[in-house]
């Protein structure tokens, strides 16, 4: 269920951006726990003059491959968060050759009551998506 959004400079080919959704993917099931079918990635390319993406004074370096990643789901641990954003790096370091200075991420929480996955219901609320999880 969470929902990645991914804001990256245009010019990867579709194999890159395949290799890249897949190693995300992995993070959020290796981190959050989620079932393997809870996928929702969307990608956003823009063209170079249209992207700012600097270091707020931390002395990151960036390169063409900088991308924001801006996660939505349900609220979790800061042990999760922590996780997701260390498996995250590395996993796009080593399938992708994206550096882990390259990779800023934006996490935003909702509840279950923000979800609704299709049939205009709240799969969350209504049960047909189980017991929600303990916040």
């Amino acid at each position: 269920m969470p929902l990645i959004r991914f804001d990256m400079l245009e010019g990867r080919s579709e194999a890159e951006l395949a290799t890249l959704l897949d190693a995300a993917h992995q993070a959020v099931l290796d981190a959050f726990h989620v079932p393997p079918s809870d996928r929702y990635q969307i990608v956003h390319e823009h063209r170079k003059s249209r992207v700012r993406i600097e270091d707020t004074g931390l002395g990151i370096p960036r390169t063409d491959d900088v991308m924001i990643i801006s996660i939505t789901t349900r609220p979790r641990t800061v042990e999760e968060k922590t996780t997701f954003f260390r498996l995250l790096t590395s996993t796009l370091s080593e399938k992708c050759g994206i550096a882990p200075s390259d990779v800023m991420v934006n996490y935003v929480e909702n509840t279950d009551a923000d979800w609704s996955f299709g049939n205009g219901e709240a799969q969350f609320l209504n049960g047909k998506l189980g017991t929600p999880k303990p916040s």
